[in-house]
């Protein structure tokens, strides 16, 4: 089993994200996804969503990318709100791990992190040092302009 900080580096590469820092919480169920914009829109008779994320924080740098809707789901957040949000599936890569998670879509624009890594994601996986920050390493974001 691996050791997790309180804070890590992630990609989500089915999604095009080579790097996001993620907020490891324990008190979260399931993982959660910045999303400031989403369209859901059908291809080939199936549900899809396009979602726009600023991946970096401290940046509006724009992310856009397509995936397949998973769900939508009553999610109760850590202040007692609750929203029926989007849920995709992605293929998260932490380290060595590699394995496709649940995410919960919402807008984290005013928050520290633009994910949060949930329990479900993390379980009979990893340990988690709350000491700890990075460590499976720093993999920084390239700077780049809008992508798609």
């Amino acid at each position: 089993m691996q050791t997790l900080g309180w804070r890590e580096w992630g990609a989500l590469p089915e999604l095009g994200i080579e790097a996001i820092k993620m907020k490891v919480d324990t008190g979260a169920r399931t993982s959660c996804l910045h999303a400031f914009k989403l369209e859901p829109f059908e291809r080939n008779g199936e549900d899809w969503l396009r979602i726009w994320i600023h991946p970096e924080q401290d940046s509006m740098r724009e992310h856009v990318c397509e995936t397949k809707i998973h769900d939508q789901r009553e999610v109760t957040d850590s202040g007692g709100h609750t929203e029926l949000r989007y849920v995709i599936k992605s293929k998260l890569v932490v380290g060595e791990f590699e394995q496709a998670v649940e995410l919960t879509l919402t807008n984290r624009d005013s928050m520290k992190f633009r994910m949060l890594l949930g329990r479900q994601a993390m379980r009979r996986h990893f340990l988690v040092d709350p000491d700890a920050s990075y460590l499976l390493g720093h993999q920084q974001p390239e700077s780049k302009g809008v992508s798609s």
